[in-house]
C-alpha cells in the first residue's frame, strides 16, 4: 500500500466517525412522563413530548428533561409567630406537578426554591392572623389557604400545586410542657 491509499482510508474512517457521531446526536428518545425543551441557536424552539424525535446536531440543544409526574417536596420546619406572640415551628409538605414545561423553564429560575419561599411567606401570613389554639386545631383551614395562594402564584410558572400538608405544628417548649401537665 502506498501513502495515498493510507491517507484516503484515514480520511474515510474520520468521515465515517463524524457521520456516526452526528447521527447519534440527532436522535433523541424522551421517556414517558418527561418533557424536553429544545433551544435552536439559544432561543426556544419547541417542547419534546415522549417518544423518538430528531434534532439538528450542533444547532439544537436539548435542555435537561423535566419530570411531569407529581412530585413531593418537604420543607424544613419554619418558625412562625402567632397572633398571641408565640413562636411555633411548622413543618410542611407540598405535592406539585409541572403542567407547562416551557413556563417552568423560562418563567422562573428555580421553581422549587420559589415554591419554598412562597410557602414560608404565606404560612407566616396565615398563621400570623391566628392564635395558638386556633393554629393547632385548624390544620385543614391552613392547608386550604396555603394551597389556594400557592396554586394561584405558581400557575404562571407552569406548576400546579395539588396538595399542601402540615406535617407538624410544634408549640414552644414551655407551652408544650404546660399542655402535657394539663393533660395529666
Amino acid at each position: 500500500m502506498d501513502v495515498g491509499n493510507i491517507a484516503g482510508l484515514v480520511v474515510l474512517a474520520l468521515l465515517a466517525i463524524f457521520v456516526l457521531v452526528t447521527l447519534a446526536k440527532s436522535v433523541r428518545i424522551v421517556p414517558q412522563a418527561r418533557a424536553g425543551i429544545v433551544e435552536r441557536l439559544g432561543r426556544y424552539s419547541r417542547t419534546l413530548n415522549p417518544g423518538l424525535t430528531v434534532v439538528l446536531p450542533f444547532i439544537d440543544r436539548v435542555l435537561p428533561l423535566l419530570d411531569l409526574r407529581e412530585q413531593v417536596v418537604s420543607f424544613p420546619p419554619q418558625p412562625v409567630i402567632t397572633q398571641d406572640n408565640l413562636l411555633v415551628s411548622i413543618d410542611t409538605v407540598i405535592y406539585y406537578q409541572v403542567t407547562d414545561p416551557k413556563a417552568a423553564t423560562y418563567e422562573i429560575a428555580n421553581y422549587i426554591q420559589g415554591i419554598e419561599q412562597l410557602t414560608v411567606t404565606t404560612l407566616r401570613n396565615v398563621v400570623g392572623g391566628m392564635d395558638l389554639e386556633r393554629t393547632l386545631t385548624s390544620r385543614e383551614e391552613i392547608n386550604n389557604a396555603l394551597r389556594g395562594v400557592l396554586d394561584e402564584a405558581t400557575g404562571k410558572w407552569g406548576i400546579r400545586v395539588n396538595r399542601v400538608e402540615l406535617k407538624a405544628i410544634d408549640p414552644p417548649p414551655s407551652i408544650q410542657d404546660s399542655m402535657e401537665k394539663q393533660m395529666r
